[in-house]
């Protein structure tokens, strides 16, 4: 036979697949009409493990087994996925526990920071809140999370990402743990400064503070000073801060120009990070459940089946809604080892019909789920 004909036999039955899901779609339809009037779920495990058993039953060998099964699961996702447009439809997916706000309140609101002053969470928190609200500084991030817990701010704000170094993984593992909610966010950009005590040179430099961070986004610079002693601080402006006190000639500390303003420190080279393009993305974060008119992106945070195409799966609710996803990140989950729970940007409001119904599949497939801001 020909390869001409076999692909025309292709064809044929290629047509004939296509004309049966159409049929099987239209089916789905009516099953959730039928859900709805009822008050049934979409998703029932139970029934669609039944049914990929008995689909694979009689396969002819392995392969076909488990062609047969990818098959008839991805078709029973799209199914799911046709449910719910239709549930959308008829306004029976309800809209989310999110409240939506005019604006963020500013004045009077109490604001915390990791760090101290000079830090560039204190810049991007004056930035954000256009110094109209109180800001005060706690030692660390989980601290800043239990400010708002425990009722002594109003906002938290905590930086997620760097351009050049990357996430902020305690921060992802934060939002992960406390009942926290992204409002808003910060691109902060950053122009790492060394700096040391008047009457420094940089010849004379044997020891360097920072945060690691910042260590890693001048390491180009710092490779051309192999000499010198690296050591790590909380926060940028803890190392300008111990560097001012020291009074030792011999440290220098990498942190912001504001930094070196406020604790009378003398610039020895400006812009010394290798990425001139460097920023850093802070979140502003709340403990209520409320985003602003007009948010236009969503972070999510997912835990989903340790089994195989559990993660494409989920990706495929973004594809049929159209959204268009612009970030994931992968974090372990403790206790559990080489199992991962995923945390998702995509574009959209929690008001878009397309994000209800993706959020409303992702809950039905994912192990668990949290809505971690619309902003």
């Amino acid at each position: 036979m020909q390869l001409d004909e076999c692909r025309k036999k292709i064809d044929v039955i290629d047509d004939k697949i296509r004309k049966l899901l159409e049929d099987r779609l239209d089916v789905s339809a009516e099953v959730a009409q039928f859900k709805a009037a009822n008050d049934l779920p979409v998703y029932v495990p139970e029934r669609e493990k039944e049914k990929l058993k008995a689909l694979t039953a009689d396969a002819g060998s392995r392969f076909d087994e488990l062609a047969l099964r990818e098959l008839f699961s991805q078709i029973m996702a799209i199914s799911r996925k046709k449910q719910y447009q239709v549930l959308e439809a008829d306004n029976r997916i309800t809209g989310s526990s999110f409240e939506e706000v005019e604006s963020l309140f500013f004045d009077g609101m109490r604001i915390c920071y990791q760090g101290a002053e000079g830090s560039y969470s204190e810049e991007a928190s004056a930035s954000f809140f256009e110094d109209r609200g109180s800001l005060f500084h706690v030692d660390t991030f989980k601290d800043a999370m239990a400010a708002i817990e425990e009722g002594l701010a109003d906002y938290a704000v905590l930086p997620l990402e760097n351009s050049t170094a990357g996430s902020i993984r305690e921060n992802y593992d934060l939002l992960s743990r406390f009942e926290n909610y992204i409002v808003g966010e910060k691109i902060l950009n950053v122009r790492q400064c060394l700096m040391a005590k008047e009457g420094a040179d940089i010849d004379g430099i044997r020891t360097v503070y920072s945060h690691p961070q910042s260590l890693m986004q001048c390491e180009r610079f710092l490779g051309g000073h192999p000499g010198w002693r690296q050591v790590s601080m909380k926060n940028n402006a803890y190392a300008a801060a111990k560097v001012a006190a020291d009074n030792d000639l011999s440290q220098a500390a990498i942190a912001s120009a504001r930094a070196a303003k406020l604790y009378g420190l003398h610039i020895l080279q400006e812009e010394i990070n290798h990425e001139k393009n460097n920023a850093t993305r802070f979140i502003i974060v709340s403990g209520r459940k409320i985003f602003v008119k007009g948010a236009g992106k969503i972070s999510i945070m997912l835990e989903i089946p340790h089994t195989s195409g559990s993660l494409y799966g989920i990706l495929s609710h973004f594809i049929y809604n159209g959204l268009n996803m612009t970030r994931i990140e992968s974090r372990p989950i403790e206790d559990r080892a080489f199992e991962y729970c995923f945390f998702i940007d995509f574009e959209g409001s929690l008001n878009d019909a397309s994000v209800r119904n993706a959020l409303r599949g992702l809950r039905d497939d994912a192990r668990s789920m949290k809505v971690l801001g619309n902003y």
